[in-house]
């Protein structure tokens, strides 16, 4: 989740704790931002908005608590999601499957190719490629070997998928 989005978003969804150190490190950035310099300054803005007198009719007052109240919650979300997340760091033995944090090219039935990255429920961009390790699209790429097909089952139907590479390293990450 990144640019304010809300750990609500993804409600009743068990994430798995893993994550790549990149997107670790750009949670506790996030974390830091938020502590160190927006709450402050949110908080300076409420109190400024508060002396202006009736907090009722106050439109910036009400905004600034709103804001305050969501910059609070993703930050008790943050700090406990980091407390269970486990980040994978080493690289698998056999480099020709499919594990957490591969980069995989696959070419579906109509030959158009995709590229998609697996990384924690946490770090997930669409734009980029990157896909939950909890999403069907990577469970069903998961343990694979290039050359594989995988059926995938998606709401709108079903998906066969060749695994044409598999790469790993930061090299690969966008």
């Amino acid at each position: 989740m990144r640019n304010g989005e809300c750990a609500s978003d993804n409600a009743g969804m068990k994430k798995s704790p893993y994550i790549t150190e990149p997107g670790f490190a750009a949670l506790r950035d996030e974390l830091d931002e938020l502590w160190r310099r927006k709450r402050p300054e949110v908080t300076r803005a409420l109190a400024d908005a508060a002396a202006e007198g009736d907090r009722s009719e106050n439109a910036e007052y009400i905004y600034r608590k709103k804001q305050l109240r969501e910059i609070d919650r993703r930050v008790r979300y943050l700090s406990k999601r980091m407390d269970e997340l486990k980040i994978v760091r080493d690289l698998p033995r056999d480099r020709e499957r499919v594990f957490f944090g591969a980069t995989v090219v696959v070419v579906d039935e109509s030959d158009k190719q995709s590229r998609y990255r697996i990384v924690g429920s946490d770090e997930t961009d669409a734009k980029k490629g990157w896909i939950s390790v909890d999403s069907p699209v990577a469970r069903a790429l998961l343990g694979k070997n290039i050359g594989d097909e995988v059926d995938i089952r998606l709401p709108e139907g079903f998906r066969t998928l060749e695994i044409l590479a598999v790469e790993y390293g930061v090299n690969h990450a966008n």
